[in-house]
C-alpha cells in the first residue's frame, strides 16, 4: 500500500490554506496537520509574556507538530497533508521520516510575485481573523486588540523580503515537484492542479 505526504510549500500568503481545503475534498479520508495549529494551541494553552518566551515556544510548536506527524505515520496513515513557508531547516526531518514510514513526498510549491504576496501579508495581519498570537510579541487566551495596527510583532516589508530570501521559501522541493504561479488568484487552475496530482497519488 502506498502512503503520500502532500507538502504545500511557498512563501506566505501565496494560498496555501486555500488549497489544503481542495485537497481534503479530493481525499476524503486525508489527514492534515500544519505547524500553525500547533503555534496557536500552543499560545492559547501557555501564552507569552515577550518576544524571547515566543520564540521559547516556537520550539515545543515543532516537537508536537514532528511527534504528531510520526504518530500518523506509523499509524499508516495513507494520505498526509501538510501546509508552511517549508525551507531547509525542516527539510531533514521530513525526509527521515518518509523514509523510515515509507512515505512518497509530493511538494505543491506555490509561487507569487512579491510585490503581490506583500500586499496580501499587509492585509492579512491586520484582519480581525487573524490570529493575534502572530502579530503580537506578547500573548495570553482572551486578549483583543481593536486596532491592529498596533500589534507590537507586524513584519515591515523589507523585513518579510529577507525572511522569504533567505529562507528560500520559493525553493523548497522534497520528492516530486508541482510548482503553480498564484500571482492572479483568478487564474490558478485549480482543477488541473487536482488532476496533476491524481497521476501522482494511486489510491
Amino acid at each position: 500500500m502506498q502512503k503520500y505526504l502532500i507538502l504545500l510549500a511557498g512563501c506566505p500568503c501565496t494560498g496555501k490554506t486555500y488549497l489544503v481545503n481542495q485537497l481534503q475534498q479530493q481525499f476524503k479520508d486525508s489527514f492534515v496537520i500544519t505547524p500553525d495549529e500547533a503555534k496557536i494551541l500552543y499560545a492559547e494553552s501557555i501564552g507569552f509574556n515577550c518576544k524571547a518566551e515566543k520564540e521559547a515556544l516556537e520550539h515545543k510548536v515543532w516537537q508536537f507538530y514532528y511527534g504528531v506527524l510520526q504518530l500518523y505515520m506509523d499509524a499508516g496513515k495513507r494520505v498526509i497533508i501538510s501546509e508552511y513557508p517549508f525551507s531547509d531547516k525542516q527539510k531533514r526531518q521530513l525526509s527521515e521520516f518518509a523514509e523510515q514510514y515509507h512515505y512518497q513526498v509530493i511538494t505543491i510549491r506555490l509561487v507569487a510575485d512579491f510585490d503581490v504576496i506583500w500586499q496580501r501579508r499587509y492585509q492579512r495581519d491586520r484582519s480581525p481573523e487573524r490570529h493575534l498570537c502572530h502579530i503580537m510579541q506578547h500573548y495570553h487566551y482572551g486578549d483583543t486588540l481593536e486596532n491592529r495596527n498596533l500589534a507590537d510583532d507586524l513584519i515591515t516589508k523589507d523585513q518579510f523580503y529577507q525572511v522569504c530570501q533567505m529562507r528560500q521559501y520559493d525553493q523548497f522541493v522534497l520528492g516530486n515537484l508541482i510548482q503553480v504561479d498564484v500571482t492572479d488568484f483568478t487564474k490558478v487552475d485549480y482543477s488541473r492542479l487536482l488532476n496533476e496530482l491524481k497521476q501522482i497519488v494511486k489510491l
